[in-house]
């Protein structure tokens, strides 16, 4: 470790957020680890002098701006976001309803922009920062049953890859993690809501997918630990990534979407060729 950073670090009260909180105090950080019950991060991180508790409900405007300049009271800057919080609501889209898609989007698209807007400022003072967004493989790839999820992930892909160009200017670092299944909570029944099957159309594939779902939870084979470990190596590097590939199974699936990409480019590339103005073409 070159010097002792300060971390905030939102959706720290359970899953990766937890093991990132901890792997940035064995190393030595402080750490502003967030959540919306406070009493329940602080139960699951432990104690620290270099820990600070606040609550912070990703949605809320006013809280992201609470977090932020109780981190700078405490601690006199912000080096690392980690936008982790997050949800998951899975279903078909015909059977998902408005305010469930809603709800998706406010938290892990809103959310991240919410705590990167309050964080921003006073890392642009700083001439210096790291903004890390924990996407998904499902911000890669759309996958069957996460339209919702997939939608969040896929608009914080952009939203990540268009704010790097706008704050790399100001010393300002981002990177976004694509994780593929790794052992969190993500997967219980008290972090993912079901839209409830009403299509029969769906019925037969929606018991199927809501088996698969189900069965995947405590069956992940990424250590969100060892996430936490290189999460902490990226951070520390002097030029860090934009993008990391969290898992093996992440690699694969990105893999998969390179090759499909560029078998679909090749097979219409004539058309696709051919479709500048002809006064364009007849200069070139």
């Amino acid at each position: 470790m070159t010097s002792k950073k300060t971390w905030l670090i939102t959706g720290a009260g359970r899953g990766m957020g937890v093991e990132f909180t901890k792997a940035a105090l064995g190393a030595g950080h402080n750490v502003v680890a967030t959540g919306r019950n406070p009493d329940a991060v602080a139960q699951a991180v432990g104690d620290s002098d270099d820990l600070l508790v606040v609550q912070l409900d990703v949605t809320s405007t006013p809280d992201a701006e609470a977090a932020v300049k109780a981190a700078i009271d405490r601690f006199g800057g912000i080096d690392v976001l980690v936008n982790n919080a997050a949800s998951f609501y899975a279903g078909y889209f015909e059977e998902l309803t408005a305010e469930q898609m809603e709800r998706q989007l406010a938290t892990s698209l809103i959310g991240p922009m919410n705590v990167t807007r309050a964080v921003l400022p006073v890392m642009r003072k700083q001439r210096s920062g790291h903004v890390v967004t924990i996407s998904s493989s499902a911000g890669l790839v759309g996958f069957e049953y996460c339209t919702a999820y997939a939608a969040s992930k896929f608009g914080v892909e952009g939203f990540m890859e268009s704010l790097a160009p706008e704050v790399g200017p100001f010393g300002i670092h981002t990177t976004i993690v694509n994780p593929g299944f790794f052992r969190t909570e993500l997967l219980t029944k008290e972090s993912t809501n079901y839209a409830q099957a009403s299509i029969e159309d769906y019925a037969e594939r929606n018991a199927a997918q809501r088996e698969f779902w189900e069965g995947q939870n405590g069956q992940q084979t990424g250590d969100p630990a060892k996430l936490a470990q290189a999460l902490l190596r990226i951070v520390g590097e002097e030029q860090p990534p934009r993008r990391f590939i969290a898992g093996a199974d992440a690699i694969v699936t990105a893999e998969q979407v390179i090759a499909t990409l560029q078998r679909e480019v090749d097979a219409f590339r004539g058309l696709s060729s051919s479709l500048s103005l002809d006064e364009v073409g007849s200069l070139s």
